[in-house]
């Protein structure tokens, strides 16, 4: 048998794997396949209104931190200190807010802003480590965050503060509309606008062509350290969003609010990059972030009181899984080159 002829047969195998879409759809299905083995497992509670209610809810700070994450990372740059901005955001919001007499006495909607400029600057910091000192944006962003989450213990005096906020505030993030939780469809805007910037406009795609090939976008035009620094930016200030819907909804910080986020965003970004347009993106990124909380939410129901564990041990695992793949197909796409 001739190569030729070899690869002709091959050709309707690769095409149903391809119309299967494993490598594009895997968290679809793996969603799924929560929803039925924990629905036959746990039919009462799990598949019951209350727990996708809780669900959806839970998830929202996550997925604004990780689009957080998801912007530079387009960019191929990291940035490890979401966690540590969206903590500085929450503390920053409880010590500007007046709705408890506390310390500035601001009407929430000033400390809301201000809260918001604090962490853009932050930002702005992080991107001149990155851009102009030349320091790699995985050391840069991880000292920063230290160095950040070292101000928000000090201004905290390490405690945990509770019953923040009340009034309008409280109804901002604890509200229900068509018996969904409100702070949903605050992430679902989030998503579309960084959806909308990312796919449909020049600074998108300048940002994809930034972490694609930056020596061969610079010799395009594109001004790549401004893509960089930009979306460092844009990264901490939707940190700090994270950070201010947390606190509408809970009500309470602790110094280990948002570093205890970060790791779940993180794995919904890798997870999501080999979803849908085998690149990081938004839809893959939500479909990845939901699929794993509703598989952590089916582990917590089944272990019961003991489920303490679940969520690090569920997020580690997906994160190594899904660097893994992300690394065989890069490899994958190498070897194809050198052929």
């Amino acid at each position: 048998m001739s190569t030729s002829e070899a690869a002709v047969l091959a050709a309707p195998k690769r095409s149903l794997l391809n119309r299967l879409g494993l490598d594009r759809f895997s968290a679809l299905y793996l969603w799924g396949g929560f929803m039925i083995i924990f629905g036959l497992w746990k039919p009462d509670t799990f598949l019951s209104m209350t727990s996708a209610k809780l669900v959806l809810g839970e998830n929202v700070s996550t997925g604004i931190l990780a689009l957080a994450f998801l912007v530079p990372f387009c960019a191929a740059t990291f940035d490890l200190s979401i966690g540590a901005v969206m903590s500085m955001s929450v503390v920053t919001m409880c010590f500007l807010s007046d709705e408890k007499s506390r310390s500035f006495n601001m009407p929430v909607g000033v400390a809301a802003v201000l809260t918001l400029v604090v962490c853009t600057l932050i930002g702005v910091v992080s991107g001149f480590i990155v851009v102009k000192l030349k320091v790699n944006s995985f050391i840069a962003t991880l000292g920063l965050g230290q160095v950040i989450s070292a101000v928000v213990l000090k201004v905290s005096f390490n405690r945990q503060i509770t019953d923040v906020f009340s009034g309008t505030f409280e109804k901002f993030g604890r509200n229900q509309y068509f018996g969904i939780p409100v702070v949903f469809f605050y992430l679902a805007v989030a998503g579309i606008i960084i959806w909308y910037v990312l796919e449909h406009t020049p600074v998108g795609r300048f940002i994809y062509a930034t972490g694609g090939n930056p020596e061969a976008a610079r010799l395009a035009g594109v001004k790549t350290d401004r893509m960089v620094w930009g979306s460092l930016i844009a990264s901490s200030f939707l940190a700090g969003v994270a950070g201010i819907v947390f606190s509408a909804k809970v009500g309470l910080f602790t110094a280990a609010t948002g570093p205890n986020y970060l790791f779940p965003a993180i794995a919904a970004v890798f997870f999501g990059a080999s979803q849908l347009k085998g690149r990081p993106n938004v839809a893959g990124t939500f479909i990845a972030l939901y699929a794993l909380a509703f598989g952590i939410k089916g582990l917590q129901l089944v272990v019961g009181t003991d489920s303490y564990w679940v969520n690090p041990m569920f997020q580690g695992t997906t994160l190594i899984i899904a660097v893994s793949l992300a690394s065989q197909k890069g490899l994958a796409k190498m070897r194809k080159r050198k052929v």
